[in-house]
């Protein structure tokens, strides 16, 4: 017992527990960085295929031959359970129809242009989601550190009784702790609401997700839709019988007729081909932050109704505008680029903070050259890891190993710097006995 509480086990205790709150800092630092790259979600994807078509519209009778030519290009295959049709918007102004199996441009016309390769913005988005785990998991330790970013926010409030009175106090040009910390302070005031609305809003994000997983486990024997459908609305009931595809331009003008300030920006086909089949539209509201409603037609293009998303139930709305607010996709260039500052100014934030502590610890009498070359190597690698990512996608194509090159070049930069960090240690330690020796 004694042994188990010896000074060397206590320091290895305070050791493992440093190096615990390191990798929290770095995921927190990850979800930060990561975050604010996918803001511009849709430019990557313009970026990975300049060459696929673009329009500002596609018309009604365009969509249902695009709807066919792909439909065409799976028969005889098992069939397709949804099939979406991306309509063209500002921000990514191109026509795409998925499928269970596949993802296509189409033209103006309606005829396929090219396969859809946009792995590099997936894995980006990915990459902030789920930090490449399983989904589940990921979304749990996203929404967790939303809630710790909160905690966060507020504890720092707490602890500095002046943040709000020095707010624009900055002594950047010391060149001690006051500069990082006057850094970390002012940053962390201008960003307060961006910080409190992003965490948040992730928060509810990764615990919507999270929650709804687990309630269709427990109480919809695996049903997700039936779980969701308080919030989203019901599916009929399904039929596998064959059928011819629906027509989709009667709904389109439907919804042009009807709705003449909705903007289709999704066309969804359930169990296509088949007796069951239903059309579902998402159209987004002007200045209204939920993401789109839901508008429900028959097979036949009979309008049944909407699932309440624009003007239902108080928590419905909440629930749909969570994900504007969180990626910045409801102003146009001008919000993106305000949450790109913001979220920079709040990834510094975070570097500072781990800076201000290491710093505490070193005037304390006990340094740590290796958390504190780990975290040099976190703040410059995490970085320099998105951008070996880009370069992979520009140069190997849309089948590179993302996921891998960036947790190989993140962690080899870690690596990197606490190697260089132990070696300056090593040379520093024998300096004084070889300037001493005979």
């Amino acid at each position: 017992m004694t042994a188990l509480f010896s000074k060397d086990t206590v320091r290895r205790g305070i050791a493992a527990h440093s190096a615990i709150g390191l990798v929290c800092c770095a995921l927190l630092y990850l979800i930060c960085v990561s975050g604010t790259a996918i803001v511009l979600y849709e430019e990557w994807q313009r970026l990975e295929q300049p060459s696929a078509p673009e329009m500002e519209s596609i018309g009604p009778q365009a969509v249902e031959r695009a709807i066919a030519n792909v439909a065409a290009t799976e028969a005889g295959q098992t069939p397709t359970t949804h099939l979406y049709v991306h309509m063209p918007t500002e921000a990514l102004p191109r026509t795409t129809v998925t499928t269970d199996t596949q993802a296509v441009h189409v033209d103006a016309q309606g005829a396929i242009a090219a396969p859809e390769e946009n792995a590099w913005a997936e894995f980006l988005l990915g990459l902030h989601y789920t930090l490449n785990l399983p989904p589940v998991l990921g979304m749990t330790l996203v929404g967790m550190f939303g809630a710790m970013i909160v905690a966060l926010a507020v504890s720092g409030i707490v602890a500095h009784p002046r943040i709000f009175r020095d707010a624009f106090r900055l002594r950047a040009r010391r060149k001690d702790d006051v500069a990082t910390l006057d850094w970390h302070n002012r940053l962390a005031v201008w960003t307060l609401p961006f910080a409190l609305v992003i965490a948040l809003t992730g928060a509810m994000i990764g615990l919507f997700y999270v929650s709804g997983a687990s309630l269709a486990e427990t109480a919809y024997d695996g049903d997700g839709d039936a779980a969701l459908a308080p919030v989203f609305g019901s599916e009929p009931e399904g039929n596998p019988a064959p059928a011819p595809l629906p027509r989709v331009a009667p709904v389109l003008d439907y919804m042009d007729r009807e709705y003449p300030g909705v903007r289709v920006s999704y066309l969804i086909l359930h169990d296509p081909g088949t007796r069951g089949q239903h059309v579902q539209v998402v159209g987004e509201h002007e200045r209204r932050l939920i993401f789109g409603e839901y508008y429900a037609f028959a097979a036949d293009g009979s309008f049944k109704g909407t699932a309440g998303l624009a003007d239902g139930a108080t928590g419905q709305q909440f629930a749909a505008s969570i994900y504007k607010l969180h990626f910045g996709n409801y102003g146009g260039l001008p919000v993106k680029i305000a949450y790109i500052v913001f979220g920079i100014a709040l990834s510094v934030v975070v570097t500072t903070g781990t800076f201000i502590w290491l710093n505490k610890q070193a005037r304390k009498g006990r340094p740590r050259p290796v958390i504190r070359a780990g975290w040099w190597g976190v703040t410059i690698g995490v970085p320099v890891a998105i951008l070996a990512t880009l370069l992979a996608r520009l140069t190997l194509g849309n089948g590179a190993p993302f996921a891998a090159i960036f947790w190989l070049v993140t962690l080899a930069m870690v690596g990197g710097a606490i190697l260089r960090s132990r070696q300056a240690g090593q040379r520093g330690a024998l300096a004084p006995t070889r300037g001493f020796a005979p």
